[in-house]
């Protein structure tokens, strides 16, 4: 599915911004690999999250002040799992921790940006249609798309996760419908091959003119 192309953003210079989105289990990470294989530079925000909270990281101080040591880990980096079932029964803790990591990712992605090499920039974001902040900043939004039932199966076959487990982060997320609202393009990722999904890949490209 192919919508008109955003607006250009002047904060951005002459770059033009995309962001990638999907569910947990979408395939998401996938279709940014075919991005990269177009020679698109992609920036992952869950990544820049992850390295801000290793041992050492730039959010850490902060975390282990507003949480206590119980959730850093004995190597001194965010115990993710932990934090993970804290933030996810804790509505306004989650919110805590968003308001220390939130201002750090925007920094460190706008440097990313900065310095990414091409025209086009791919910023690959698992919470896009959720933030006001990324909307306005991207472009164009890509959804890949796949039934709740193919990203359950897919999670459990790579993380052990239980099904509970999965529904939660699924309950936590945009829903479906709304990821879908907010798509200038759809990758839709359920039952085929990766050559299928390369193709699909490649076409919308074409379509935007790369």
């Amino acid at each position: 599915m192919f919508g008109p192309e955003l607006g250009h953003n002047s904060a951005m210079g002459h770059k033009r911004i995309w962001g990638l989105t999907g569910g947990i289990g979408s395939g998401k990470s996938t279709v940014a690999g075919l991005l990269a294989t177009h020679g698109l530079s992609i920036i992952d925000a869950d990544a820049i999250a992850r390295a801000l909270t290793l041992a050492d990281g730039l959010a850490i101080p902060a975390i282990r002040q507003a949480f206590g040591d119980a959730f850093i880990s004995p190597t001194g980096e965010m115990d993710r799992g932990r934090m993970r079932d804290w933030v996810f029964a804790n509505p306004v803790e989650k919110k805590r921790l968003e308001a220390i990591l939130h201002p750090l990712i925007h920094t460190h992605t706008e440097a990313a940006i900065a310095d990414a090499p091409g025209e086009v920039v791919v910023c690959d974001v698992p919470l896009l249609v959720e933030s006001p902040r990324w909307r306005q900043r991207v472009h164009l939004v890509w959804v890949v798309d796949c039934a709740q039932e193919t990203q359950i199966e897919r999670v459990i076959r790579r993380s052990g996760l239980s099904r509970e487990a999965i529904e939660a982060i699924i309950q936590q997320q945009a829903s479906r419908a709304m990821r879908l609202a907010a798509a200038d393009i759809v990758v839709f990722n359920d039952g085929m091959s990766q050559n299928v999904l390369a193709q699909q890949v490649t076409h919308c490209l074409q379509h935007l003119g790369i």
